[in-house]
């Protein structure tokens, strides 16, 4: 029975390395087909093909960069958005999609929140960022209190090392709240329905609050039934349809 183990553990990885590449290689066809259809001009079939490896899980972010750019070809604004947003969620430095997304943007008529001034201030770096530097400096603090404790005598150096680790610490945790709940956080979302409208109550004849045009960004505080309250561009709140935008983080 002992001697069985490691064999049947082995064959069950033989078969799980042969289904991963498979769909691996199935993936890499697909987006081959995706690829050809776009250059072939069948916009819709390119964005089937791109979709269907999303939904499959196979994110990367030329996968959601040539989705935008199948979208924008087709003329639907808000998913090209959606799509290009995407992308630099998994690489903030995407030059290519910050282009496209500036484009699009401009043509739909687009709106977009207003960043906090915090915000606009740590802007320079990633959340993952900021969350290793907290990281680095939270154990960088503890090293420091436990040579402070083991030491004979105050050593100054330590203490000063330690409030300063402790400092970037506080900082950075402050800085991954803020992104995370901010403007470009988990929160975010776009709109992708044409002619949608902010209201003040979920419902169709409800007053309007705001007209948004597709692409459009909100941030979703809560929802209810089929309907998003959202943080609206110009400062305000108003629900709309769930089924009128999507969020930008999978």
């Amino acid at each position: 029975m002992k001697t069985r183990k490691p064999i049947i553990d082995l064959s069950c990885l033989i078969v799980c390395m042969f289904f991963a590449s498979s769909a691996f290689a199935q993936s890499d066809a697909q987006f081959a087909k995706a690829n050809q259809e776009y250059a072939a001009g069948h916009f819709k079939e390119a964005i089937d093909n791109y979709e269907g490896i999303a939904w499959s899980g196979e994110w990367s972010t030329n996968l959601f960069y040539d989705l935008g750019n199948a979208y924008f070809r087709a003329g639907d604004f808000g998913h090209a958005i959606l799509s290009y947003e995407r992308a630099l969620a998994l690489d903030r430095h995407h030059p290519e999609a910050e282009a496209n997304l500036r484009t699009v943007r401009d043509e739909a008529r687009a709106l977009e929140l207003t960043p906090s001034s915090s915000e606009r201030l740590l802007q320079f770096a990633s959340a993952n960022a900021f969350a290793i530097a907290a990281a680095i400096a939270f154990w960088m603090g503890v090293f420091s209190i436990a040579a402070l404790i083991f030491a004979q005598r105050r050593n100054w150096r330590a203490i000063t090392l330690s409030i300063l680790s402790f400092s970037i610490f506080a900082l950075g945790v402050f800085a991954v709240y803020e992104i995370e709940n901010g403007k470009r956080g988990k929160a975010l979302a776009i709109v992708t329905g044409n002619g949608v409208e902010a209201r003040l109550a979920t419902a169709d004849n409800a007053n309007s609050v705001l007209a948004l045009p597709a692409g459009s960004e909100i941030k979703i505080v809560s929802r209810r039934g089929d309907w998003i309250y959202a943080a609206l561009p110009n400062n305000l709140r108003g629900w709309i349809p769930a089924k009128s935008a999507e969020a930008v983080r999978l």
